[in-house]
């Protein structure tokens, strides 16, 4: 069974649990989350985040742009069950709340809180929603890009959703390009614009884990660093979105499909949030 880096940071973004204790739990469950996470349990790990208190994993994310396109914003609010996650109140509830984000420009989850919607608060409404389903639900994300020119795109479902931002208002097929670039945040999931903008952290964490790898094939010690280094440099590729192939042409990096459109054009940042994710 292969296990991933991708793999290992998503288990370890469910459950705090350290990197090395994570991959462990993968290998040992083949690959099962679940197993894994119960893995981590018996071993006396404290778990963070999925299984606090009661899961709230359905739910609705949506994605629009200012007016003036300088501003894109995406929200994501969650509940417990997909019949809840449906209907018209709770889908009214968290566009309602992306119209307020968009109107007054905020950047965070506390800022939306004190605001109003029709004659109460955010937070009242809330509560409101809890009584009258009976479910946990939470605002979890609200995340903003502001540029030049931004876009917004919401996947099938509303299970999905992503947002971007251009230096160009002006550049050659900007609109389409956009739209592109939006999309291939959503099919491709990158972790960065490029690879100078991977966090020290992320770059140590894959440094580790090829070294881990490759004594785990039964590598040389001195061969390790130079080993983890080549990983290292698959990891930009497949994970930072500039030097990912272009989905819709993977004779192209998404660097030369934007530069074959205008040279100047660049992304000065990307936001995506999926549920369950």
């Amino acid at each position: 069974m292969n296990i991933t880096a991708a793999d290992v940071n998503k288990l370890r973004q469910m459950t705090g649990a350290g990197m090395m204790d994570c991959k462990k739990a993968l290998q040992e469950s083949e690959g099962d989350f679940e197993k894994a996470i119960d893995n981590l349990r018996k071993k006396g790990q404290k778990i963070a985040g999925k299984r606090a208190d009661r899961d709230a994993n359905m739910g609705y994310v949506v994605a629009r742009t200012s007016e003036d396109k300088t501003y894109a914003a995406v929200i994501m609010v969650n509940c417990e069950t997909d019949f809840v996650g449906k209907t018209e109140d709770f889908i009214g509830f968290s566009k309602n709340l992306l119209d307020l984000g968009l109107a007054n420009r905020v950047h965070s989850v506390a800022e939306l809180m004190p605001m109003k919607i029709g004659n109460i608060t955010v937070t009242e409404k809330l509560d409101e929603l809890l009584g009258k389903t009976g479910e946990k639900i939470q605002i979890s994300h609200y995340e903003v890009v502001e540029a030049p020119v931004t876009f917004a795109y919401n996947h099938f479902g509303n299970k999905l959703a992503t947002i971007i931002g251009l230096n160009k208002a002006d550049a050659k097929n900007v609109h389409e390009i956009g739209h592109e670039l939006a999309m291939q945040v959503a099919a491709m999931n990158p972790v960065a614009v490029d690879k100078d903008n991977v966090s020290q952290e992320v770059i140590d964490r894959e440094l580790e884990i090829g070294k881990d790898q490759a004594r785990q094939e039964g590598k040389p010690e001195e061969m390790l660093e130079k080993i983890a280094q080549g990983k290292l440099q698959k990891f930009f590729k497949e994970m930072t979105l500039l030097n990912q192939d272009f989905v819709k042409d993977t004779k192209k990096t998404v660097r030369q499909y934007i530069a074959d459109n205008d040279k100047e054009l660049g992304v000065t940042g990307f936001k995506r949030l999926q549920l369950g994710a």
